[in-house]
């Protein structure tokens, strides 16, 4: 049996973590049984889906290189099957015309609850030989059977059995001829021959719905695995107020999608104490059945401890590309400074996403108009004019404007002054990058270039000797 996996988000809103972690579930399966991965959009729901949302889904896929063989396939490009398979059940007597209007159903639902029954379809129509009126409206319902049980043997949860006596006969489809979810999933599986479907355990109540009507049809239904949910760090149900929930967000904050994709595969999967997985690795040793029933909660900082090592560990070339497009993005003349791959060179240890190190990294391409009050207060003072004149006059003198170079004129004031070396950085810090904090001083000056140093310099002597306002 070749393995044929799916992954098929609704495009009702943003592709959120949840959905890209079950999307990642079902490719690394399909990638380790040297199978088939499979995208497909369940957009039936024609009023709440949108192609801003198909678009996202499709976006998000793409910058997680979640690599799809067949699709995307869209539900209502379909149609036309879906009534086939309606007419189908007809015939067979799988299926029934109902004619009840909502206010019977309401009825229906009260009486139950009042007898302290499950509120379900009492069957009222199930056995109808011709409508109660010519033209009235129906919808379709699947015959449910009355008896009996489903037993799921679940990769994750485990065996899971509902009694039939307590499932619905379901609306298969709408008066408006339009299918519904639990139908279209079902034929959509069964035409894709999916093997394997891996998705939310909140899908888990709809598999035994969907194995009668497979069993109806006479098609061996999938093997079923339903991932827990995702929680947010203070345990509850994840939500819009725990922050960053849709996977561009987390693009558009500077994480990588390999610390992304390294982080939601270990959110309920575990392989000894390993933390940090290539991609190699994960398709390698994932296996469905290790992932644990129990929900996990995601960790902010565990996170961004991933993205820092990826942007340590990773390819220079490409995150000093990224580098680049996140410093256009906040509006920075890239072509103003130094080379974006000087850059991240020497910013890759000190920051944990591309967008922080982006913006701190905006002294080196624009004037700075103003010094951080504290670092100002705390080292441009009168005592470091002296040390920033000397400064001034090695750094005139240097022609070979190197990282050494520059360390030995620091050195070499530092020394004729009778100071520790901090006591010289710190000032010349601040005045070339406005704040106290830089990469090396001698990487910072390297950056900036032989004269825009010997600039901000000056203007920084100026500023101790005078009204302490940059002009």
């Amino acid at each position: 049996m070749k393995v044929r996996t799916r992954f098929a988000p609704s495009p009702t809103g943003y592709l959120h973590i949840g959905g890209v972690r079950t999307a990642l579930f079902s490719w690394l399966y399909a990638r380790r049984h040297s199978g088939v991965f499979i995208l497909r959009i369940e957009d039936t729901d024609r009023e709440r889906s949108t192609q801003a949302a198909v678009d996202a889904i499709l976006e998000g896929m793409h910058w997680l290189n979640l690599d799809y063989d067949e699709g995307p396939w869209f539900q209502t490009h379909r149609f036309d099957r879906y009534k086939e398979v309606v007419g189908q059940l007809l015939d067979a007597g799988h299926a029934y015309r109902c004619y009840c209007s909502k206010d019977d159903l309401e009825r229906m639902r009260s009486e139950a609850m009042a007898r302290g029954d499950k509120p379900k379809y009492d069957g009222t129509c199930r056995n109808l030989v011709s409508p109660p009126s010519a033209g009235a409206p129906y919808v379709v319902r699947f015959r449910n059977p009355d008896s009996g049980e489903v037993t799921i043997e679940d990769q994750i949860q485990g065996l899971v059995t509902y009694q039939n006596k307590e499932l619905d006969d379901l609306i298969i489809a709408r008066a408006d001829g339009t299918p519904t979810y639990n139908l279209t999933v079902v034929v959509d599986d069964m035409d894709m021959a999916i093997t394997h479907v891996i998705r939310g355990d909140d899908h888990l109540n709809n598999t035994p719905r969907q194995i009668n009507i497979f069993n109806a049809l006479k098609i061996t239904p999938p093997i079923y695995a339903h991932v827990p949910m995702i929680l947010g760090p203070d345990g509850k149900k994840l939500s819009k107020r725990h922050g960053t929930v849709s996977v561009l967000q987390y693009r558009d904050e500077g994480i990588l999608p390999e610390a992304l994709l390294n982080y939601l595969v270990r959110l309920g999967w575990s392989h000894g104490d390993q933390e940090v997985f290539s991609r190699e690795e994960m398709i390698n040793l994932f296996d469905i059945k290790d992932v644990n029933k129990a929900a996990a909660a995601l960790n902010p900082d565990k996170l961004l401890w991933l993205n820092q090592h990826y942007l340590k560990q990773g390819d220079t070339g490409r995150l000093a590309d990224l580098l680049g497009d996140a410093m256009r993005e906040q509006g920075i003349t890239v072509e103003l400074g130094p080379n974006p791959e000087d850059l991240f060179l020497v910013q890759r240890e000190r920051f944990n996403n591309l967008i922080e190190m982006a913006n701190k990294s905006r002294c080196f391409y624009e004037e700075i108009t103003n010094y951080d009050q504290t670092s100002a207060e705390n080292f441009l003072k009168p005592e470091a004019i002296e040390p920033l004149r000397r400064l001034q006059q090695e750094f005139e003198g240097i022609a070979d404007w190197r990282d050494e170079t520059i360390h030995s004129a620091l050195t070499t004031v530092a020394e004729s002054l009778g100071l520790k070396l901090g006591k010289i950085a710190q000032p010349l810090r601040v005045a070339l990058t406005g704040a106290a904090v830089s990469p090396s001083i001698d990487k910072t000056a390297r950056l900036l270039g032989r004269e825009r140093t010997l600039s901000r310099l000056k203007r920084a002597i100026e500023f101790i000797e005078g009204s302490r306002i940059i002009p």
